[in-house]
């Protein structure tokens, strides 16, 4: 099968699970990440461990013109890619004005703006293959307001409502596209976030990268809209629609107070 998938944020976390995954499923890998380090390291172990391709390009999703830079690479390999996993973001945590812009702002970048971008370039390139398929990577926090994780919150429920709406515009087309909205997960995003406060309390609910991915890359080759894994995730996503929204932040404030 010569078919190529593209991971964002694929060095560490969900983005590396995704990608073994795939490669365990034959797909050829494009990784993107920030730290050159671990995707030699992946890349070699995809390599050497599954028998397929696994390019890779070092950026920084946050720096101006970073998403065409991924495209043009990508072009210029002259690759079937049939995939493309929008994972890589983060998150600020704290009271949204004793945080420094620049680094919320940043975050917005990643998260949705680079996410956009290559989305938009890619699109063209998917048509082309009998089958495709987009998988964006949300949050639980995409269906509730955070205090303390607000931008975040703000650019998940930007992912997913995006996200949905592009499906429906693709619909009568080849691409097939997904939105996988983890709950906390076994990744480095709380030490990132800054929230080693609560890095305990996180431990106490987070499932594993490997089963995130496991359950995304199903869900997306299925073709399901909105993937939610974990049982008590999809007990919170209930909750946070049905419940009044006043009782859902409070809740969350608690959990995430800083």
């Amino acid at each position: 099968m010569d078919q190529y998938a593209l991971v964002t944020g694929a060095g560490k976390g969900i983005g590396r699970s995704l990608a073994i995954l795939l490669a365990q499923k034959g797909y050829n890998l494009l990784l993107v990440s920030r730290t050159e380090s671990d995707l030699i390291a992946l890349s070699a172990q995809i390599k050497a461990d599954y028998k397929v391709e696994a390019d890779y390009v070092a950026i920084d999703l946050s720096a101006a013109g970073a998403s065409l830079r991924i495209f043009d690479w990508a072009k210029n390999l002259n690759v079937p890619l049939s995939i493309l996993i929008n994972n890589a973001g983060h998150g600020v945590w704290g009271n949204f004005h004793e945080l420094d812009l620049a680094a919320q702002t940043g975050m917005m970048q990643v998260n949705m703006n680079a996410l956009t971008e290559l989305s938009y370039y890619f699109i063209p390139i998917l048509k082309l293959q009998q089958q495709a398929f987009i998988l964006n990577v949300g949050s639980t926090a995409a269906y509730q307001a955070v205090p303390t994780l607000a931008l975040y919150a703000a650019t998940k429920a930007f992912v997913l409502s995006f996200s949905r709406a592009l499906r429906y515009e693709l619909k009568d087309t080849t691409i097939a596209v997904s939105c996988l909205c983890p709950g906390p997960t076994d990744t480095g995003f709380v030490h990132r976030a800054g929230m080693d406060a609560i890095a305990d309390l996180a431990a106490k609910f987070s499932m594993t990268a490997d089963d995130v991915a496991a359950m995304g890359v199903k869900g997306m080759f299925n073709k399901k809209a909105e993937i939610v894994p974990g049982l008590l995730n999809k007990l919170s996503v209930t909750g946070s629609v049905h419940l009044p929204k006043s009782i859902i932040e409070r809740i969350a404030a608690g959990l995430y107070k800083r």
